[in-house]
């Protein structure tokens, strides 16, 4: 299969290593990668932060540099949930409708296209520790992923998932929530990361980079012995003996 892959803003900027192992992923997977250089933002910050107009021009960029008939695969659920469902407000009865519809039924986030499309959840991973998942709240509620990156997870050699108190719960970065209520923030990043360390996890999983860099800001700042890491980074991990 030929996917088009869609790097967002914080994996680009910050995670750049997530971005070539979601490549590496796919491959091992069957697809054919192609990568437009050209691709900026989706539109996701000035959307929630109130200011449409930009958001609407940002968007009718993406909707230009990706094919409207072709796979679309993304390593975060934030940013697949703001073109599935936030596109509506923006691209409804105007010029760009039905192009913003075809591509809104071809967008998937990386552990939902693994999983559910191309049926794959085995990649040779290894990884040595103990982790919790977190469920982003695009994941779990704009995306509607829940068991598909538990399954990836299940089958990396080494690694022991366990539960995650209050798992469901926000992480509190939420875009420019965590600079305009930065307390409020703090605190359900410290709930995040203290109810990981109770279950006494290495790793904090999730498959948005957003909630680990807001996580991971925490732990560093707080000098703690636990550290957020991609799904895509566990499933490209430890392939030396496959």
């Amino acid at each position: 299969m030929i996917v088009e892959l869609f790097i967002p803003c914080f994996v680009d900027q910050l995670y750049p290593d997530t971005a070539f192992n979601t490549v590496k992923v796919l491959e091992k997977a069957g697809c054919v990668v192609n990568y437009n250089p050209a691709q900026t933002c989706c539109g996701q910050p000035a959307f929630n932060a109130g200011f449409w107009d930009d958001a609407k021009a940002v968007g009718s960029k993406f909707l230009n540099d990706f094919p409207e008939d072709s796979v679309i695969v993304s390593p975060s659920a934030s940013c697949t949930g703001m073109v599935r469902n936030y596109y509506n407000d923006l691209f409804t009865n105007t010029t760009s409708h039905n192009k913003c519809r075809n591509i809104q039924s071809n967008i998937y986030e990386l552990s939902d296209f693994l999983v559910n499309i191309l049926q794959v959840d085995y990649f040779g991973a290894e990884l040595e520790g103990r982790a919790v998942y977190h469920d982003s709240c695009a994941g779990l509620r704009e995306c509607k992923i829940k068991e598909e990156p538990r399954k990836l997870l299940s089958k990396v050699l080494g690694l022991e998932l366990v539960d995650l108190k209050d798992g469901e719960t926000c992480c509190g970065f939420g875009g420019t929530f965590a600079v305009k209520f930065d307390a409020i923030s703090t605190a359900m990043a410290q709930q995040k990361v203290y109810n990981a360390i109770d279950a006494k996890a290495d790793y904090i999983i999730s498959t948005d980079a957003s909630c680990l860099l807001h996580m991971q800001g925490y732990i560093n700042k707080n000098n703690l012995p636990i550290k957020t890491i991609h799904i895509a980074d566990v499933l490209a991990h430890g392939w030396g003996n496959v």
